[in-house]
């Protein structure tokens, strides 16, 4: 009898202690810690919390445009949460507040490069051109790109190599043709949305339709650097 009564303690044992154990190693996701590392700018006035949620207390209010070091984030039920270090203190700031330093610089680069290559129709084409007296297609792209802060290659084929193609055009990516005047990649513009480019090419720099039948037969690919 006390063998059998012990076997049954031992089975409960087991039975009941480990189901806790396990209930905690499987807490609900919204829950769940992760690392997110990054630097992000405030969009708007936010209020960092002590705790991830809008029921903690607030430890400061980052007015719009502070800069912030995001070092980890928890899902809350829907929302998302980042951890974040402002002001030599930590806390908690709603994801959607905020917004990823980098990404805000690129889309803000494109912007310069779209406006910036507008600016320049009219100006002659010049076969190895590289200024404002005069531009060939590689060169007005270099050009633009350099005025926007970023460095590109001289030629066509180099500023083909460095980039990496998109199915979906952005303004400010790099459009490339070929077989125009030679085999192969032969020429480049810049996108600038609505199915238009500009670039360097016949008499001038210009803005022209994708949907213009010669640039359409010999359309190769969008790039983007």
């Amino acid at each position: 009898m006390k063998k059998v009564a012990l076997s049954l303690i031992v089975a409960g044992s087991l039975a009941f202690g480990f189901t806790t154990g396990d209930a905690e190693a499987s807490s609900p996701a919204s829950q769940s810690v992760s690392v997110n590392n990054g630097t992000y700018t405030t969009a708007h006035n936010v209020n960092i919390r002590s705790g991830a949620g809008t029921g903690n207390k607030i430890v400061l209010l980052a007015k719009k445009g502070t800069e912030v070091s995001v070092v980890g984030q928890k899902n809350v039920g829907k929302e998302v949460w980042y951890n974040v270090k402002v002001n030599g203190k930590t806390g908690w700031a709603l994801s959607t507040l905020l917004t990823k330093n980098g990404a805000a610089t690129k889309t803000a680069n494109n912007a310069s490069v779209v406006q910036k290559a507008k600016s320049l129709t009219g100006i002659p084409y010049r076969f190895g051109g590289t200024s404002t007296k005069g531009f060939d297609c590689s060169g007005f792209v270099q050009y633009v790109y350099k005025q926007s802060g970023k460095s590109v290659s001289r030629d066509t084929l180099g500023q083909f190599a460095q980039s990496k193609k998109v199915s979906e055009p952005k303004p400010g990516d790099l459009v490339f043709f070929q077989n125009t005047y030679r085999k192969g990649i032969s020429h480049v513009g810049i996108y600038i949305g609505n199915n238009k480019f500009v670039h360097a090419g016949g008499k001038q720099s210009q803005i022209v339709s994708l949907s213009n039948s010669y640039w359409k037969s010999k359309f190769h690919s969008f790039k983007r650097l």
